[in-house]
C-alpha cells in the first residue's frame, strides 16, 4: 500500500550461510559463560518470542539482570542495539553479555581458550584465516542472528494488499494507532527501532533507570531508550525495559498516558492491540539447538 508509514520485512535477507551455521552452534552453546551454564539461547528463546518472558533476565549464579531481555528477532533491522544504544550493530552486541559480570560472566581471552580445546577449532579454522579470535565469534553469531527475521505476518500480507488478512477489528485498530500518534515513533519495516524516545513525555514513569543517560552522561539524554519494535509484540511480554506490565492492554494504555498524554477509551484500546496482535511473523526453521 503506497505512503504508508509502516512497510512489510523482506521475505529474505543476505547472510553467509556458512558462518551463520557456526554462529548458531555458539548461540546454543553455555561454554561461552564464565561456568558453562549461560548461552544466548537462555535469556532469548527462540521457540517463543525471541526473549525470556521474565521481568529482567538472570545470568551465571543466579545473577539478576537490570533490564528486561529484548526480543533478538528482527533486531538486525534496528538502527542500534540494546535498550540504550550502546552498540552500533549485532556484532558488537554480540560480545556485550560474553564480558558483562551479570550476564555470562567471561572474557574473550577465556572463551578463546575453552573453544580451541573444543570441536570449534576445526570449524573456525575453516571459515576464517584468523581462527578463533573475539571478532571472529561475535561475526559468526551475528551472522546466525542475521537469520532470525519474521516476516509474513498478517499484517504484512495485508500491506502487500491481501485486504482479507486483517479482521475489520484490526483494520480499525490499524486507523487508531496512526490517528492517536503511536504510529510517531512506531513505524518503518521494524515498526520501531530506527530512533531513540524519552520514556515519559507528558506523565512521570518511575523509572530507575536512565537509559541514554547512562552512556553519554548528558542530562538531555535521561530516560531516552531506543523505541522498541512492535513485532510480534503479542509474543513478547513482560513489556518496556523495566517489564512493568505482561498485559497488552495495559502496555496500550500506558503508553497513552506517557507519550501521548490523551486518553485512549477501552474499546480503542482493544481495537489497537487486536492490531497489534496482528504482527506476529513466521518463526525461522532453523531455530532447533
Amino acid at each position: 500500500m503506497a505512503s504508508e508509514p509502516i512497510t512489510p520485512l523482506p521475505q529474505t535477507i543476505k547472510v553467509n550461510q556458512t558462518k551463520a551455521e557456526l554462529g548458531k552452534k555458539l548461540f546454543f552453546d553455555p561454554i561461552l559463560s564464565h561456568d558453562n551454564t549461560i548461552s544466548c539461547a537462555t535469556c532469548h528463546d527462540l521457540q517463543h518470542g525471541g526473549d525470556d518472558g521474565l521481568k529482567v533476565s538472570f545470568g551465571i549464579e543466579g545473577k539478576e539482570g537490570a533490564v528486561n531481555a529484548p526480543t533478538i528477532y528482527n533486531a538486525v533491522f534496528n538502527f542500534r542495539q540494546f535498550w540504550d544504544g550502546r552498540a552500533k550493530d549485532l556484532q558488537e552486541q554480540a560480545a556485550g553479555p560474553v564480558e558483562n559480570p551479570v550476564e555470562m560472566g567471561s572474557s574473550f581471552e577465556e572463551v578463546i581458550v575453552k573453544l580451541k580445546k573444543s570441536k570449534y577449532k576445526k570449524l573456525f579454522d575453516a571459515i576464517y584465516d584468523d581462527g578463533i579470535t573475539k571478532q571472529t565469534i561475535t561475526d559468526a553469531i551475528a551472522e546466525y542472528e542475521k537469520t532470525l527475521i519474521t516476516p509474513n505476518s498478517r499484517f504484512d500480507k495485508y500491506l502487500r494488499g491481501d485486504e482479507g488478512a486483517l479482521t475489520q477489528d484490526e483494520k480499525e485498530g490499524y486507523a487508531l494507532f496512526k490517528s492517536k500518534g503511536c504510529v510517531s515513533c512506531h513505524h518503518g519495516e521494524n515498526i520501531g527501532g530506527n530512533l531513540y524516545n524519552k520514556f515519559g513525555i507528558f506523565n512521570e514513569t518511575n523509572s530507575q533507570w536512565l537509559g541514554r543517560y547512562n552512556i553519554t552522561h548528558k542530562e538531555r539524554d535521561k530516560y531516552f531508550f531506543k523505541v522498541p519494535s512492535l513485532r510480534n509484540i503479542e509474543r513478547t511480554a513482560p513489556y518496556f525495559h523495566d517489564g512493568r506490565t505482561y498485559d497488552l492492554n495495559e502496555a496500550v494504555k500506558l503508553m497513552s498516558q506517557y507519550q501521548l498524554g490523551r486518553h485512549i477509551t477501552k474499546k480503542e484500546i482493544l481495537k489497537i492491540t487486536a492490531f497489534l496482535k496482528s504482527l506476529n511473523g513466521e518463526l525461522p526453521k532453523n531455530i532447533e539447538p
